[in-house]
């Protein structure tokens, strides 16, 4: 990884040795953007789309809202949206006919992004628990689990989508299967996505270097696809058990990765669309970069990254995401459109947002006030 170590030294260090962060932001006003962003984006948004990952995302930031708040209107909003799609993800019940390439029909049930809205059922069952809402979570998982096959995690995004998935079913019904699985997948995706060198992950097979290369030739790196891996590690090492024969592995790769991310912020305190080529899709990015922030934050807090190192990094990402992302009227700006890369030329303003960009936002400030707790 060229020049990680040198690039984080300087952030982690000041003169004398101290501290060079400002002080944290007060709990109070972090929950009221909290309320401010949640609450622009239930009014404006009344009518319940689909189970598809884009929706799924912002609800999986949503529940974590909740759970920070105690706020009924949020977990109501996102029952609703359960009830909406019958407690399902893709709803063929033909297993035949079941796929896991991209897809977006119904007979796309092993497809990881219509996998995604588990979490949130599960999250929803453990506030109230009710056998329907985790009855197809349990059907296809399981079933998924009984193939020999163990391509299913071929996108970047899928680690987002249903590595977490694993974790909180395993937590539920105690199936061990679910973390050998897990593992498996992973291993899967790795030997086709992640580039040991830079501690990164392609977005697909489709961007390894040297096979397709930023406009300055560089490797292409991209930050939500980048964003969505290192905030699953986050979510999985928070429902993995302690004795998992396979946690120190996780560990060490979600701590590379932080150190590769650090490395390639930007000064304003976002990341660009393709890390490694800022010049590539200039200007900022909201939705990796609040993966990002999210990922730091939980690592911090729960002890698997040092503050004193990734404070810094943190406190840049967090005024971009207050001060240039978030609009007055609770809108959350530059969010990059759907899609799979970084593109030149493509337009990302302060009216760009998205429901994923949202709940990456909520992700990363409900853990900006676990961190002012502490």
């Amino acid at each position: 990884m060229k020049s990680v170590y040198v690039a984080l030294l300087g952030l982690a260090c000041c003169v004398g040795g101290t501290s060079c962060t400002e002080p944290k932001p007060k709990e109070a006003e972090v929950i009221e953007i909290i309320n401010r962003v949640n609450r622009h984006w239930q009014e404006t948004h009344p009518e319940h789309g689909r189970s598809f990952w884009d929706n799924a995302a912002y609800h999986t930031g949503n529940m974590e809202a909740y759970f920070l708040t105690g706020n009924e209107a949020y977990y109501n909003y996102s029952e609703a949206w359960a009830e909406h799609n019958e407690w399902k993800g893709a709803k063929s019940d033909n297993k035949e006919d079941w796929k896991y390439s991209y897809g977006e029909s119904d007979d796309y049930v092993l497809f990881g992004d219509y996998q995604i809205c588990f979490q949130t059922y599960v999250d929803l069952y453990t506030v109230k628990p009710d056998s329907h809402k985790i009855a197809r979570a349990c059907e296809v998982m399981e079933y998924q689990m009984s193939t020999g096959r163990n391509d299913y995690w071929w996108w970047a995004d899928g680690l987002y989508m249903v590595m977490p998935v694993m974790t909180k079913m395993h937590k539920l019904t105690g199936n061990s299967l679910y973390l050998e699985k897990l593992h498996e997948y992973w291993l899967y995706a790795d030997s086709i996505m992640y580039d040991a060198d830079e501690g990164l992950y392609y977005r697909d097979g489709k961007y390894v270097y040297p096979k397709h290369k930023s406009v300055n030739g560089k490797k292409d790196f991209w930050a939500r696809g980048d964003g969505w891996v290192f905030a699953a590690w986050a979510k999985v090492l928070k429902d993995l058990p302690e004795t998992d024969p396979y946690r120190q592995e996780y560990i060490e790769r979600y701590q590379t990765m932080a150190k590769s991310i650090a490395a390639c912020q930007q000064p304003e305190g976002y990341w660009t669309r393709s890390m490694l080529d800022p010049q590539h899709a200039p200007g900022p990015e909201t939705s990796g970069t609040a993966f990002f922030t999210y990922g730091f934050l939980w690592g911090m807090n729960n002890g698997y990254l040092d503050k004193k190192t990734y404070a810094p990094v943190v406190e840049k990402a967090w005024n971009y995401l207050t001060t240039v992302a978030l609009q007055p009227d609770g809108r959350v700006g530059y969010v990059q459109p759907i899609g799979e890369k970084a593109i030149p030329g493509q337009v990302v303003d302060a009216n760009s947002t998205a429901n994923f960009g949202v709940g990456a936002f909520l992700l990363a400030s409900c853990e900006m006030v676990r961190y002012i707790r502490q």
